[in-house]
């Protein structure tokens, strides 16, 4: 079957890894973070960076790659209190989008989650499975986001492009 959809590999994105206490990241970060995302395995976003809640005491900040230097000057990972721990990752993932009327089909066949709207809301982020491999998955406009390991990055686009073949 053919599906209608379009996949765009997306290029690098400033990726920060946070852990601690909510109050110890914000009193050290300042206002460079949105604010907190209401409950695990979601999001939340403000200018030009979002903010997943992706387990305990644990979350990604995202931005353009071009924010990078910015963001990492406020959030100082070298140099963070032994309270928290805050990493670059930014070359860590490869992030895809799959957008289109048949999206959820297509993330189906990849994905054991259940993406009815009413199971996976829009502000929904969480770590799963994605063709047996690690994925960072979320909804996009029109779609689903989703990141793996960078060494992987081909063959996710490969195995992309054998199912919606």
């Amino acid at each position: 079957m053919s599906y209608d959809v379009e996949i765009v590999r997306q290029g690098l994105n400033a990726l920060f890894d946070l852990k601690g206490k909510p109050a110890a990241i914000q009193s050290w970060a300042g206002d460079v973070l949105p604010t907190w995302p209401e409950r695990p395995n979601s999001r939340s976003g403000q200018d030009a960076v979002e903010l997943y809640h992706i387990g305990r005491n644990h979350w990604i900040a995202r931005a353009a790659l071009d924010q990078e230097v910015k963001l990492g000057e406020h959030l100082r990972p070298t140099d963070c209190p032994a309270d928290i721990s805050i990493v670059q990752v930014s070359d860590t993932l490869t992030f895809f989008r799959v957008t289109g009327p048949h999206a959820d089909e297509v993330m189906s066949i990849a994905c054991p989650l259940d993406f009815h709207e009413t199971e996976f809301s829009e502000d929904a982020v969480t770590y799963s499975e994605l063709f047996s491999l690690k994925a960072l998955v979320m909804r996009c406009k029109g779609g689903f986001e989703f990141a793996v390991e960078q060494s992987f990055g081909d063959m996710v686009e490969d195995y992309l492009s054998r199912a919606t073949a």
